[in-house]
């Protein structure tokens, strides 16, 4: 079975077309803590189950957008763009 994301703009493609941006997490604002900004970059949650992530369409319309996916089959739920 292969791995599927479907683009906002260019629809349902492979994978490989898209680069992974890492899990949505709230950003740090200016003037919190140095661990605050820790957290943010180098910790991850890595739960299996549904994650919102952040892809790349690398190979088609170069735009980044959210998507809900199940971290145990791959099977994205949903995909947007975010507000």
């Amino acid at each position: 079975m292969s791995f599927l994301l479907a683009c906002p703009e260019c629809g349902e493609r492979s994978a490989y077309e898209f680069r992974f941006g890492g899990e949505v997490k709230s950003r740090p604002q200016p003037g919190d803590s140095e661990d605050a900004w820790f957290q943010y970059i180098y910790t991850k949650t890595n739960e299996a189950g549904e994650q919102e992530e952040w892809w790349f369409h690398r190979n088609g319309c170069r735009k980044w957008f959210q998507a809900l996916r199940d971290t145990r089959t791959n099977t994205v739920i949903a995909t947007w763009y975010p507000e």
